[in-house]
């Protein structure tokens, strides 16, 4: 109920210029309810705090609202892009997409359990959406990555990628190539190429329009879901999208 107060007191006090300005209030009725307004509020500052909360969760959901709305909208970009590299099972029965960047320490914690739990699975298909938002580093890191596609080296390069400690500079990242048996005067050509730039600049816009803004960002089904997720809790979310499945 102090709640519900919070926001009708907030609402009254935003709209009134715009009530007294087309005359629905006259400016001496806006005046004695905007007296009304302060008045319970010096004597509740806590409806303050409680408002803004509850605008901040109406906001929470709109927004969850677009993206859902979005994923609808794109679902064919976001589960069926050709261009987006697969690990796991292609054929697996639940499929999980990981928007990530290489310099993202939440990134590289997580990687281990999202390895760990799609081997263990067994039946998860794994679509990987390179998403280079940390600076110039990250979008060198993940267009070398795209190129080792070409090569056929694309989720080895990835996973010393994401295990690599230090600089992603042209160095380090084509020592990497080679450790996983790529060939880096190759590499650095693929990588130059325009497919490569309009690869990315689709997994930014994609990202953008369902509302992922941080990494990793994974999405499974109609959900997206931010952040680091703990192992057991993207095990659960596996298999309550098999239930769904069978629904």
């Amino acid at each position: 109920m102090r709640k519900m107060l919070a926001s009708l007191l907030l609402a009254a006090s935003i709209s009134l210029p715009a009530a007294a300005a087309d005359n629905t209030l006259s400016l001496k009725q806006a005046q004695e309810v905007r007296k009304i307004v302060r008045e319970m509020l010096m004597e509740n500052p806590e409806l303050i705090a409680d408002a803004i909360q509850a605008l901040e969760e109406k906001q929470r959901l709109a927004t969850e609202a677009e993206s859902k709305k979005a994923l609808t909208d794109r679902k064919k970009d976001v589960y069926e892009d050709a261009n987006s590299p697969v690990g796991g099972n292609p054929k697996g029965d639940v499929t999980l997409v990981e928007f990530f960047d290489y310099r993202c320490g939440y990134c590289k914690s997580v990687h281990d359990v999202v390895m760990r739990v799609v081997k263990d699975d067994g039946k998860v298909k794994l679509i990987f959406k390179e998403f280079p938002i940390l600076g110039a580093e990250s979008v060198f890191a993940s267009k070398a990555a795209l190129a080792a596609a070409k090569q056929k080296k694309y989720v080895e390069f990835q996973d010393a990628m994401m295990r690599h400690k230090g600089a992603y500079n042209e160095e380090s990242v084509m020592e990497l190539a080679k450790s996983v048996g790529l060939d880096p005067v190759r590499l650095k050509k693929d990588m130059a190429g325009d497919d490569i730039v309009k690869m990315l600049k689709a997994n930014m816009d994609l990202a953008e329009s369902l509302g992922i803004r941080g990494t990793p960002g994974f999405v499974m089904g109609d959900n997206i879901i931010p952040g680091a997720l703990p192992e057991a809790s993207l095990r659960q979310w596996l298999a309550d999208a098999r239930v769904k499945k069978m629904k």
